[in-house]
């Protein structure tokens, strides 16, 4: 099963890259994970929130494949304990061996247009994170849910 990360903007923290670069490599073990950018749109001083993630939800859309499995990761999303979403992932592979691909939208969310086309909305907490805070978080959790899937011991209960 190949996962995809999708995220608007760089991160500007270089503690958080390589916090993702390690949890990258440990998720490359268990299946083929990358994650893709798109750039922050510019001159939106002068931009609505409703036009910037319009503009950025066409970004998205056209980094999206017809058979992916769209998962936004999102404050609205539901939200399960790390064994559930190791089940979760491994029904979702077992079920559909199709392209996962989550997204961290831009700092306004989702255009109306993104929510439709997703399959799934997940939230990592009912906590706010920085988006650059939320790659860190999620990359750990994919890493997590596939070594509960894959026996390891890393995951204590």
């Amino acid at each position: 099963m190949k996962t995809t990360l999708l995220v608007v903007g760089k991160n500007a923290f270089k503690y958080i890259d390589e916090g993702v670069k390690d949890y990258v490599a440990r998720i490359n073990r268990f299946i083929p994970f990358n994650i893709e950018f798109i750039p922050l749109l510019k001159n939106t001083k002068n931009m609505n929130n409703t036009t910037q993630k319009e503009l950025e939800g066409r970004a998205i859309l056209k980094r999206k494949q017809k058979t992916d499995i769209m998962i936004l990761l999102d404050d609205k999303g539901v939200e399960m304990t790390s064994i559930e979403m190791a089940d979760w992932l491994g029904r979702t592979e077992l079920l559909t061996g199709k392209r996962l691909l989550f997204i961290i939208g831009g700092p306004y969310g989702f255009s109306d247009s993104v929510y439709s086309a997703a399959n799934q909305k997940i939230s990592l907490s009912k906590m706010t994170f920085s988006h650059q805070i939320v790659r860190l978080i999620f990359t750990e959790q994919l890493y997590r849910a596939l070594s509960i899937l894959n026996g390891m011991p890393y995951h204590h209960e």
